[in-house]
């Protein structure tokens, strides 16, 4: 029997997961990654212990938040780990997590889109959450991810889509470490997301109906341009909105209100449906056009990340440029200094540098990099 440590969110996904595994014979141990205050009986990351390892009792309130998560879902994690009879602890994640934070201030202040939930999966979920499982003696690291792992003759895993397309999720994991696959579970990864929902109705478990998560889990408004100029200080990134001719149509109180695709909230009137084309942060302009003037058919990325040996030279593959969007048709090339080159067959819209690039090789991720020009 293998011990796995479970990322538990209090969510349905990742309780059905503490289901599928014990019923797989593991032994399970749930986990709650505290993002936000600092708890005295909270564990840190490498194991040791303040008070206990056990988690507090927290305040039982839906409109009570703990950082990045709330503590009805603490106690909703808490709950699905006694009914199911495994332990449940909370790890003290706050120092960590603050990089993420850092980097999602630092990446709307340049005019970037960032993407918060690959790089929980990259520095926490598949990184820190690593070091405790090493520390408890634990084989494996489970999350509640739609993404599969395939066991081939090759000496890894190859990670591939999600079973249930709507939900799929492998593009967030395409920056983990390609040595963690060995060590990864993916239990739900094979499921339809109503299979899910049956299957915690049935063991009569209270998140069977929760509703998923669509905010970004640290900025509990959803208001991310105030979240980004309460945490940036001494910086002015106020300027003027201007079309893709250079004509001045109006002003902006800052640049992190905007992403490149974005239609809604512009501040201006055009009489007809604008959208966001470019983000100049040295000039503080955001760049507007009809929705024509964004497609892009190229772009490149950098610090990539290859979870299967890219083929030398020119490649074909399907290239995906957001979480929601598809994957379609591409050319890419490898490039020194773990660089990417990407063509599209046609051109998609709104490429945005800050996002990532993923290739596929029909369902494998084969690995990609991050956005920095078109």
């Amino acid at each position: 029997m293998s011990r796995v440590v479970l990322a538990m969110s209090g969510g349905v996904d990742s309780s059905v997961a503490a289901h599928l595994l014990v019923e797989q014979g593991h032994e399970v141990i749930g986990v709650f990654m505290r993002h936000g205050e600092e708890a005295v009986e909270a564990c840190s990351v490498d194991g040791s212990q303040a008070n206990s390892p056990l988690l507090p009792l927290l305040n039982n309130r839906a409109d009570h938040k703990q950082g990045c998560c709330s503590a009805s879902d603490a106690e909703d994690g808490r709950r699905v780990a006694d009914r199911l009879g495994i332990p449940f602890y909370a790890l003290n994640l706050q120092a960590e997590f603050r990089q993420i934070i850092d980097y999602f201030v630092d990446e709307y202040t340049v005019g970037r889109t960032p993407n918060p939930c690959v790089m929980c999966n990259n520095w926490i979920k598949f990184g820190k959450l690593f070091d405790y499982a090493d520390s408890v003696d634990a084989e494996f690291v489970a999350t509640g991810h739609y993404a599969r792992l395939l066991s081939t003759d090759e000496v890894l895993p190859r990670l591939c889509r999600g079973s249930d397309d709507s939900k799929d999720q492998s593009y967030v994991l395409f920056g983990i470490e390609r040595r963690c696959l060995s060590r990864m579970l993916l239990p739900v990864g094979g499921y339809e997301k109503s299979e899910i929902r049956e299957i915690a109705s049935g063991l009569g478990l209270n998140v069977a109906e929760k509703k998923d998560s669509q905010e970004i889990c640290f900025v509990t408004s959803g208001k991310h341009d105030e979240f980004v100029r309460a945490r940036r200080t001494g910086i002015d990134t106020a300027g003027e909105i201007v079309t893709t001719n250079g004509r001045v149509v109006g002003e902006h109180t800052g640049i992190e209100r905007f992403t490149v695709g974005q239609r809604k909230g512009l501040g201006v009137a055009m009489g007809e449906p604008y959208f966001v084309t470019r983000i100049d942060a040295a000039l503080r302009q955001v760049v507007i056009g009809e929705r024509h003037e964004l497609a892009r058919d190229e772009l490149t990325a950098a610090d990539t990340n290859w979870l299967a040996d890219p083929p030398a030279g020119r490649f074909r593959c399907d290239a995906q440029i957001r979480y929601n969007a598809p994957a379609v048709p591409a050319t890419a090339e490898v490039l020194a200094d773990r660089r990417l080159h990407v063509k599209f067959d046609e051109a998609p819209f709104g490429i945005a540098p800050g996002q990532a690039v993923v290739c596929y090789d029909g369902d494998r991720v084969l690995g990609g990099g991050w956005i920095e020009s078109d």
